[in-house]
């Protein structure tokens, strides 16, 4: 038994160590996913240890250290999407819905044909923006019911897992769509007006991801990410962002996209809002996310239920309140960070004059 318990002791250190090198190759950074799997298995090891380990042999305090260490260090990632942190994002207390705008941002999974559950969400929620990721022709056909409701849209049917669709209640502008690391994997960029008439920056994205099926390495996300963080870090507009990153929330390249777009996380101090795998509970990590800039305060944000997909969607209200936002406070980027952001965007040739600006028509 205490061989068992020294091998795992190992395997949870290693599998601490190896997320903090700037390997990208996917066995690696996929290590950046299970923080909470790995720091509960943590917990289950210390215990162990301390109740029928062998405190006579040579690595049994060596293991316990081990595991403690590496326990602390995967909380430290994790708990700030918990309730303990403090919010970053405030939560709106007067609600404006001339100056709120709310999203749907839902990954369908392309083999799945329950087109109704999601459509049904969609006129339960009334959205004012919906994207649909991994959307191709077939969905494309189902969702044109919602366009007498949600009539201003911008299509990318694909057949290659990354097709893209955004429906929308308020009007859009100045939109594209753009493949900005990878001739396949497509972005979408639009102004959104809102009932007051203020103008708001949304950008879609579905970056590829280290996996074996897919990219072998996390260079093309994290350019895709790098660039974007670099792009709106130059504006002073009010700002969204969301799609499915094919990263981890509490990542570093999550981390490092907050830190150099200066872009705010509604999820830090009130939970995780896991959505994905939706079919294996303790499966679960933020794959779905909403950054935004410190123009907005958080109406609502919530996990719906389950559309057949792999993901949830996520259901997000934003109210647009700048002088009430003015007081929250995101990250800054230090040098290091700089550094990161410049490799990643120099090794896949990526510029931040790719990325559009939809405000100015740039």
């Amino acid at each position: 038994m205490f061989t068992v318990l020294i091998t795992a002791s190992f395997l949870i250190a290693i599998a601490t160590a190896l997320p903090e090198t700037r390997f990208t190759h996917w066995i690696v950074r996929g290590l950046d996913f299970p923080r909470i799997q790995i720091a509960a298995f943590g917990i289950v090891v210390l215990l162990l240890l301390l109740l029928v380990g062998n405190s006579g042999h040579g690595l049994y305090w060596a293991c316990i250290a081990m595991v403690a260490i590496a326990l602390g260090w995967q909380l430290k990632w994790v708990l700030p999407y918990t309730p303990l942190w403090k919010a970053e994002v405030r939560k709106t207390t007067v609600q404006d819905l001339d100056n709120q705008v709310s999203i749907i941002t839902a990954n369908v999974l392309t083999p799945n044909h329950d087109s109704e559950k999601l459509i049904s969400l969609v006129r339960e929620y009334q959205p004012d923006v919906l994207v649909t990721l991994e959307s191709d022709k077939w969905w494309e056909q189902q969702l044109d019911v919602l366009e007498d409701e949600m009539p201003h849209t911008l299509k990318c049917p694909l057949d290659n897992l990354y097709g893209m669709h955004l429906y929308s209640r308020l009007p859009l502008s100045d939109s594209s769509i753009e493949y900005l690391v990878k001739d396949d994997i497509p972005s979408m960029h639009t102004c959104v007006t809102l009932r007051s008439g203020v103008e708001v920056r949304m950008h879609f994205m579905h970056p590829e991801p280290p996996s074996p099926t897919e990219s072998e390495v996390s260079s093309p996300r994290d350019a895709e990410l790098a660039v974007l963080a670099r792009n709106v870090a130059d504006s002073d507009e009010p700002i969204i962002v969301t799609g499915d990153l094919n990263d981890v929330a509490w990542s570093p390249t999550t981390r490092l996209f907050r830190h150099i777009s200066g872009l705010l996380d509604p999820r830090i101090g009130r939970g995780a809002f896991n959505t994905f795998h939706a079919d294996f509970p303790f499966l679960r990590w933020p794959l779905d996310h909403v950054f935004h800039s410190h123009h907005f305060t958080l109406s609502q944000i919530e996990r719906l239920p389950h559309i057949g997909s792999d993901h949830f969607s996520l259901y997000t209200a934003l109210n647009y309140t700048p002088q009430k936002g003015k007081e929250q406070e995101g990250e800054s980027a230090d040098q290091e960070d700089r550094e990161r952001a410049e490799e990643a965007v120099t090794e896949e040739d990526v510029e931040k004059q790719d990325v559009p600006n939809p405000i100015k028509g740039a």
